[in-house]
């Protein structure tokens, strides 16, 4: 089976390849982590790397049971095969499955013939003694499930972009959807997004799902594009008769974030120019866990459609953030590695004089020079609005095909 390419991220690998750093790639279970490696060990092979070389562990496999029971011996293994001087790649998936993994992976790093690159789906990871034993010597790779210039790569008719876009808005970008027929899409998501809860929250946490989980997720699910805190969900379910701390919804919103289920966008206020410590929100990591879990409940047009934008800014962006402007929402406030901003508002459609200037009017509040974008899913080629940029969304999204 052919792999589809993934240059945003493999890119970033062959960059980091043979430098003195552990490369950490991370993301939601089933976003092809796995696939992104086996996509760079191709690359390294087509670059004269022999197979010898190359030692790929994936901890999910049984038969690497007994490793994970005794990693001094697989240890052992990877040194002794490394003696020979010649440089060893040597590939660690999902490594969070190994008791102690910081030192078994620091040990590794030490020895100056041995690249390491290993995987997790929890952001666990990188919070812990990894990143205090490895402080300045990683290099975190985020993966995200396919973006909609790659979901649209995946198809072999690629002339209707509009039609693709509506399957993508229903079913999401796992990369495991592209290949199955449209009646496996649902139960494929729903056995994936359970596999997340209960690999990488319950048994992570020691926790039994109850019904109070599944509010505070539905809760957010409900609530993508809206600005939440645990707060205010704790009292939203009290006034429904469910009984629920505050902390315990605020352990419930860490572990889902944690898991990569969920992300937060925090609130900027763009006149103060500073990072707020309320108002933030939540965006679902895939489209296709929203729908799997509320069906056709989902009508969700214009949030949905801010999720998909938020999750393309994540891809592209330094910082990103949910914006604030003398008293007036902004969908998204990106800030690049240079301090430059754009700014962006997401509306499903702004064809009407009064839903049009609705629409403008928090980027018109914004008095700085920045580039200020207005994306619908709108016939528009590039229309302007007092400097104010309306872009279809489409094909901004497609835009992702160059990077």
């Amino acid at each position: 089976m052919n792999l589809l390419k993934r240059p945003h991220y493999t890119r970033r690998l062959e960059d980091f390849a043979g430098k003195d750093v552990i490369k950490v790639v991370t993301g939601v279970r089933r976003s092809g982590k796995s696939t992104l490696f086996r996509l760079f060990i191709e690359s390294l092979k087509e670059n004269g790397v022999s197979d010898a070389q190359i030692l790929f562990y994936n901890f999910e496999d049984f038969g690497l049971k007994k490793a994970l029971e005794n990693p001094a011996d697989l240890h052992g293994q990877i040194i002794t095969q490394s003696e020979n001087g010649e440089s060893l790649y040597v590939f660690l998936d999902e490594i969070q499955m190994m008791r102690n993994f910081e030192a078994f992976v620091s040990s590794l790093h030490l020895r100056p013939n041995i690249d390491v690159y290993i995987t997790g789906s929890n952001a666990y990871l990188l919070s812990g003694e990894l990143s205090t034993l490895l402080t300045g010597r990683y290099v975190q790779i985020h993966v995200q499930p396919l973006s909609f210039a790659e979901f649209l790569e995946s198809k072999q008719d690629r002339s209707r972009p509009d039609a693709v876009f509506g399957e993508y808005l229903r079913f999401g970008g796992m990369p495991g959807v592209a290949g199955l027929p449209d009646a496996l899409h649902t139960q494929y998501i729903r056995d994936v997004f359970e596999s997340i809860v209960e690999k990488d929250i319950m048994f992570r946490h020691r926790w039994h799902k109850n019904n109070h989980f599944e509010r505070v997720l539905r809760f957010l699910l409900n609530s993508t594009g809206s600005q939440v805190s645990a707060n205010n969900i704790a009292n939203t379910l009290k006034a429904n008769g469910i009984a629920v701390s505050r902390n315990t919804v605020e352990d419930y919103i860490s572990a889902l974030s944690e898991s990569y289920l969920f992300y937060k966008c925090r609130r900027y206020d763009i006149k103060g120019k500073s990072v707020l410590t309320t108002g933030e929100k939540y965006y679902v990591a895939d489209l296709g866990f929203k729908r799997a879990i509320q069906g056709s409940e989902d009508t969700d047009y214009g949030h949905n459609l801010e999720n998909v934008v938020y999750l393309e800014l994540l891809r592209r962006s330094d910082r990103l953030y949910t914006g604030k402007s003398n008293g007036k929402e902004v969908d998204f406030v990106q800030i690049d590695k240079n301090g430059y901003k754009n700014y962006y508002q997401v509306a499903w459609t702004a064809m009407g004089g009064e839903t049009l200037s609705r629409e403008l009017a928090p980027l018109n509040a914004i008095r700085d020079s920045n580039l200020k974008y207005l994306l619908t899913t709108d016939a528009c080629s590039g229309d302007s609005y007092n400097g104010i940029r309306k872009l279809n969304v489409i094909d901004w999204l497609m835009e992702g095909n160059d990077d």
